[in-house]
């Protein structure tokens, strides 16, 4: 997939590698040359007690089960519960998750899908071109000033970068304040609340316009 190369450094995705032996060398990305070496910065990958690199099942259980990661729903997982929850949306038809790379290191998680079949069914009236969207940072001890908003920035221009995508669809908890100014910044305009099985929901949406218009003019892929 695509790379892009902000201030903060280069972000790119693959997909998930959920295979028994996907401890070890960080796979490259699916394109954009060579994967970088890693910086510093808090976001790579720390080695488990055996001393080889995390799986990226280790990986996300560490993830979601941060207590900055609440809102993910995912607080009392096991390993196996997180392996088996990323093997069903490899499966499925309509969705999708990829790990994110900074500066070749997995530091965030992205999922994307569906709304006609995901998600969404039943709760609003999908349009041609949209598509959903779920990110999640790892946890660091030493955060860097505009990394999530970098990433986010990377999410959605990946997700542009398809030229059938025309608007993105997201329904994040209402409680969940810090990702609501995140989702504004980068163009998405709330359309109300729903109720989700899960949770009380904020619809809101972010066409490719928005987008251009709040990354300054930077050139979105058509």
């Amino acid at each position: 997939m695509s790379t892009t190369a902000p201030a903060l450094g280069t972000f790119s995705f693959r997909p998930l590698d959920l295979s028994p032996t996907s401890g070890g060398e960080t796979p490259p990305p699916t394109s954009g040359g060579e994967t970088p070496p890693p910086t510093s910065g808090g976001h790579g990958p720390t080695p488990t007690s055996g001393g080889h690199a995390p799986s990226d099942a280790e990986l996300l259980h560490r993830w979601v089960t941060d207590p900055k990661a609440a809102f993910w729903m995912m607080q009392d997982a096991r390993l196996e519960d997180v392996e088996r929850e990323y093997m069903r949306i490899a499966a499925h038809e309509h969705h999708d998750a990829f790990m994110g790379l900074h500066d070749g290191e997995p530091a965030f998680l992205m999922e994307r899908y569906d709304p006609r079949h995901v998600e969404l069914v039943g709760l609003y009236e999908p349009e041609p071109g949209d598509v959903g969207m779920h990110f999640l940072v790892a946890p660091t001890g030493t955060p860097i000033h505009g990394f999530t908003r970098a990433v986010i920035t990377a999410v959605m221009r990946e997700l542009f970068a398809d030229p059938a995508t025309r608007r993105v669809v997201v329904e994040p908890d209402v409680g969940n304040k810090a990702v609501h100014a995140l989702n504004e910044a980068v163009g998405f305009v709330p359309e109300r609340e729903i109720q989700k099985p899960e949770k009380r929901a904020l619809l809101s949406f972010c066409t490719r316009e928005r987008f251009e218009a709040a990354v300054g003019g930077a050139e979105v892929p058509r």
